[in-house]
């Protein structure tokens, strides 16, 4: 059996659907090709079937907020990290979604393994995966307001106990121990 020769993925994905890529990033030997998001389903497809390609495995979905001051696309960017067993190589791509509606297809289709992993995006984030079939809460309880990950999610606070503070934290706390 004959393995097809590897092919660029940038180059083919280009090829294949002129109008997906808005970029291309080379990073320490990584690709990362930023796509528009209504393409996203249809490049993983393309990038799983094509031989030459084969990207058989989602290895993780990961969303970054880049609230406030983001000079980007979109507030949010979601990542799929993508592995071609056969060619051994890796493969990112990323997609910019909006603050008001930062909604995307889910690609479940294509890789069922993503389920969890877009799950805990939505559940943490507030990324809303279209056509997702399972859209439940993953970590937080379901009575819980708002996405912890978001960098305008207030934060709890306490303060860190030093020796010079040690007696007014201790007072807050009638059950801890020294």
């Amino acid at each position: 059996m004959s393995i097809p020769q590897a092919l660029d993925p940038a180059a083919a994905v280009k090829a294949a659907f002129p109008d997906a890529i808005d970029d291309v990033r080379e990073y320490a030997g990584d690709t990362t090709l930023v796509l528009k998001p209504e393409y996203l389903v249809r490049v993983a497809q393309y990038l799983r079937d094509t031989k030459g390609l084969v990207y058989n495995v989602l290895s993780d979905v990961s969303a970054v907020d880049y609230w406030p001051d983001y000079n980007r696309p979109g507030r949010f960017g979601v990542s799929y990290h993508l592995l071609s067993m056969l060619y051994r190589r890796r493969l990112r791509l990323k997609v910019y979604l909006a603050e008001d509606e930062p909604t995307v297809e889910t690609v479940t289709g294509v890789w069922p393994g993503a389920n969890w992993l877009e799950r805990e995006a939505q559940d943490l984030m507030g990324i809303d995966f279209k056509g997702h079939p399972d859209s439940r809460r993953l970590m937080m309880p379901d009575d819980w307001q708002g996405h912890p990950h978001r960098r305008d999610y207030p934060l709890g606070y306490e303060t860190v106990m030093f020796s010079f503070n040690a007696e007014e934290i201790m007072k807050h706390k009638p059950r801890a121990t020294e």
